[in-house]
């Protein structure tokens, strides 16, 4: 697939794609290997700058490799969500009001999973 100028993705699917590539992978890849992964046409250096962003807000960790690094995500699908949450979460004036307001908006599906998962969490005698 090759990309025209004025087609270009937005960061965050290239991001996701090549998180996709790295979990896929199961062990940690260069930028080369990831653009292999990908089967796009992607140009190198839009690979290395992908991850090195990455690394840069903490989602993949690196290695030495060579001359370069090898890259591998710190955590699952679901694990980089909650991440993202966090940051949300840290980047609010009022955490009271940030979180009150998130739960407010929940489903009520959502919102017995969330009270389960924390009676779950509980410590005995709490």
């Amino acid at each position: 697939m090759s990309e025209q100028h004025g087609d270009r993705r937005p960061a965050g699917e290239l991001e996701a794609g090549v998180l996709a590539a790295l979990w896929a992978a199961g062990q940690p890849l260069t930028p080369g290997e990831v653009r292999e992964a990908l089967d796009a046409d992607l140009a190198r250096t839009t690979v290395t700058t992908i991850l090195t962003r990455l690394y840069e807000k903490g989602t993949v960790s690196r290695s030495r490799r060579g001359r370069g690094y090898a890259y591998v995500p710190v955590t699952d699908d679901s694990g980089l969500h909650a991440l993202r949450m966090h940051a949300e979460l840290r980047r609010g004036e009022d955490r009271n009001s940030v979180l009150a307001r998130f739960v407010s908006d929940l489903s009520s599906d959502d919102e017995a999973m969330l009270r389960a998962l924390l009676h779950d969490g509980e410590q005995p005698g709490a």
